[in-house]
């Protein structure tokens, strides 16, 4: 690293010698949709397995309909429209680790599909924006027990009561 601050990384080859990650540990990250079926992505994305994929049914009753691996909040639909900077902080977390594709994510396993697993909740769809606050309550609902956010407010000092109470609700129940 250069120009970086000495000591403030994050320690990866110590850090992976204690776990590469597990699937029991989901991160529900609210961002641009992840791309579900990426190669590097698909084999560590949560997969809710009590909605059947594309019956455009609410099988398990929780209000989404066809919500296998999170939900396009900001499009209101099960399917999540990719987006690339979803994608790369999808990537960061969870990318499968020694499958000799793209890189290798914090959480990524061994190699065998068994890192940690990603919930995408896409606030910022293909074509709307929104359900911020929403997707914290998803989040915990589901099983998340991380929430990653990696985007922020265009005006200083302004913040949604809805987003800060479903950050407290998540903080809570997840």
């Amino acid at each position: 690293q250069a120009g970086g601050t000495p000591g403030s990384d994050i320690s990866l080859f110590q850090a992976w010698s204690i776990e590469t990650g597990t699937p029991n540990v989901v991160v529900a990250v609210t961002d641009g949709g992840a791309q579900v079926n990426h190669p590097d992505l698909a084999a560590n994305m949560w997969i809710n397995v009590d909605e059947v994929p594309g019956n455009n049914l609410d099988d398990d009753n929780n209000a989404f309909i066809d919500d296998v691996n999170g939900y396009g909040f900001g499009d209101d639909t099960g399917a999540i429209a990719p987006d690339d900077h979803g994608t790369h902080t999808s990537g960061t977390i969870a990318a499968v680790t020694n499958n000799g594709v793209g890189v290798a994510g914090v959480a990524g396993g061994s190699g065998a599909g068994d890192g940690g697993r990603i919930m995408t909740l896409a606030a910022f769809g293909g074509v709307g924006t929104g359900g911020f606050g929403e997707s914290y309550v998803y989040g915990a609902d589901n099983g998340a027990i991380i929430s990653q956010n990696s985007w922020g407010y265009t005006a200083p000092d302004f913040f949604e009561q809805s987003v800060l109470d479903g950050i407290d609700y998540f903080i809570a129940e997840a």
